[in-house]
């Protein structure tokens, strides 16, 4: 049996340019980060015109950190997302509470650095329509994603057919396709990879990501 390809989100998407390049590799997903902290940080009059462009084209990604209702309801009345990604503690009661509140696909993000970090991902089962793996932030850190560091992706052993996911942290061109075989993934989640600085999104960079995963 064929596997499907591997299904690959573009993350931090914040120029009419480099939205255009991950639409034409084939991202199926593409992400805007409502969290003034991160470097990719997008207004929603800029998030807007971004969304108009990529309607249709691929499933729009809202990304917050621990939002409250007034955020939500900006980040939706801007670009009404097919998915709500939401990095930061949010329990499984807050999450399924937005879930049915928005009527918004949901796509929880889990920090991981054991398999124990893993094994809590099941609790938010029902809760979340997807997953979210991504590494550890460092301790100092101001933002919970996007830093660039990987985990072991061994540690996604104990949860393959169990629970749908994505897998983030620290992917490159150079090691996306070995993350997926080893890490059983079918579908990735990138942003710092594919830029030459935080928030500078780079066209060569997106196309090979998006080459890479979907070859393997």
């Amino acid at each position: 049996m064929t596997r499907a390809a591997t299904r690959v989100k573009i993350c931090g998407l914040s120029t009419r340019i480099s939205l255009e390049a991950a639409l034409a590799a084939g991202a199926d997903y593409v992400g805007l980060v409502f969290f003034p902290p991160s470097p990719r940080n997008i207004a929603p009059p800029a998030a807007r015109r971004l969304a108009a462009l990529a309607r249709g084209r691929a499933d729009i990604v809202a990304l917050l950190v621990d939002p409250d209702d007034a955020e939500i309801e900006t980040a939706i009345a801007a670009v009404a997302p097919d998915l709500l990604q939401l990095h930061g503690t949010e329990t499984p009661k807050r999450v399924a509470e937005i879930r049915r509140r928005w009527g918004v696909a949901v796509m929880k993000a889990v920090s991981v650095e054991t398999a124990a970090d893993v094994a809590r991902a099941r609790a938010y089962r029902g809760a979340a329509d997807l997953i979210l793996f991504d590494a550890r932030a460092p301790a100092a850190s101001t933002r919970p994603g996007g830093n660039g560091a990987p985990f072991d992706w061994h540690a996604l052993r104990g949860v393959r057919g169990r629970l749908p996911y994505v897998l983030s942290g620290g992917l490159t061109p150079a090691n996306v396709a070995e993350a997926i075989r080893v890490s059983g993934a079918r579908a990735v989640d990138v942003s710092s990879g594919v830029e030459s600085r935080p928030g500078k999104k780079e066209e060569r960079l997106i196309r090979d990501f998006i080459r890479a995963a979907k070859s393997v």
